[in-house]
């Protein structure tokens, strides 16, 4: 699993609350550092800001869409409501502040689906 997000405190929240789900944690600040980890690990699921710093996270999503890969994603962000459409193929969002419950619901939803066909 792999957390993308430029908030130190973010990372570290995903990483210890996941660790201790059972979770191999890695983590990235940035699109780069981000596509780096994913050209040298196998990421099952990734968690990936919307906004980092300048950047827009979704870009990396499309990214992965693009050649097909069978990374699971999930946006996490501030913005709320964001349509379909405005998701790039990310199959799951959650919302700042979000509970632990639900980070770890969603990494559990998404890891589920790893034999499903992405849609």
């Amino acid at each position: 699993m792999l957390v993308v997000d430029d908030d130190a405190s973010i990372r570290l929240l995903c990483r210890v609350n996941l660790e201790l789900e059972g979770y191999r944690v890695l983590e990235a600040t940035s699109i780069a550092e981000g596509r780096q980890v994913l050209e040298a690990e196998d990421v099952s699921v990734l968690l990936i800001d919307v906004h980092l710093g300048g950047q827009d996270g979704r870009e990396l999503v499309r990214e992965l869409r693009a050649r097909n890969a069978r990374t699971r994603v999930a946006l996490l962000t501030g913005t709320v409501d964001l349509r379909p459409d405005e998701r790039a193929g990310a199959e799951a969002v959650l919302e700042k502040p979000f509970q632990l419950e639900a980070l770890a619901g969603t990494v559990r939803d998404l890891e589920s689906r790893l034999d499903s066909p992405i849609q």
